[in-house]
């Protein structure tokens, strides 16, 4: 979406310019032409996110320290972690394998979380520094990297697979990444960028009140 002066924005679908007016808390603002949604109004959108931030931080660190799962056959067990499994790989001679898994699985989501957390945390200055908007284009640079879902989905139909061979004993980590998954969708849902955008400041020294937001989008 590109914001001009004077809450004039420009529809992302049409490109039809549009003042867009005041809204109430949980109001949503439509372009007449297209019928896409151009604005809206989170109440207390930073506050909430933040504390789902905090919440997700807390779940990536556990699922990535304790094991994920363990099998037990014949009556041997073994136990692995995510970073485990990924150097399994990497052992077993499957480098490029191994490198997308902590990529996606390790590394972006703690790069989109702590990014999410530093953009929240400086959003409760007023006003926020620069920095917060650079920051703000790489964590949704990042987010689609973010595939905690992908494994988790991955997770689930091995376990189906494996049940049939070996007892599957589900780690604390399984269940951290489970609600991980929850947590980075709730965060996703609740978060208002624009509330960001509107009090970063730029470098002509003052807050406008109209962000630009295409380059946060796009």
């Amino acid at each position: 979406m590109t914001r001009l002066p004077e809450n004039i924005v420009a529809c992302p679908e049409c490109d039809l310019l549009q003042r867009i007016p005041a809204l109430p808390p949980g109001g949503t603002a439509r372009c007449p032409r297209c019928g896409h949604t151009i604005a809206t109004s989170k109440p207390d959108s930073l506050e909430r996110t933040l504390a789902l931030t905090v919440a997700a931080a807390i779940v990536l660190i556990i699922a990535n320290v304790t094991p994920l799962m363990g099998l037990s056959a014949v009556g041997r067990q073994a136990s692995t972690t995510i970073i485990g499994g990924a150097y399994e790989m990497w052992m077993q001679g499957q480098e490029i394998t191994a490198l997308l898994v902590l990529f996606c699985t390790a590394v972006a989501p703690a790069v989109h979380v702590g990014c999410m957390l530093a953009i929240l945390l400086a959003a409760r200055r007023s006003p926020a520094p620069s920095w917060a908007g650079a920051l703000l284009r790489l964590a949704e640079f990042h987010q689609p990297w973010a595939m905690v879902e992908v494994m988790m989905l991955g997770i689930l139909v091995a376990l189906i697979k494996i049940a049939e061979l070996a007892t599957v004993i589900p780690g604390i980590g399984m269940f951290a990444i489970g609600a991980l998954v929850v947590l980075i969708a709730a965060m996703t849902v609740s978060f208002e960028p624009h509330e960001v955008w509107a009090r970063v400041q730029w470098t002509n020294g003052h807050v406008p009140q109209s962000a630009n937001l295409g380059r946060s989008q796009r």
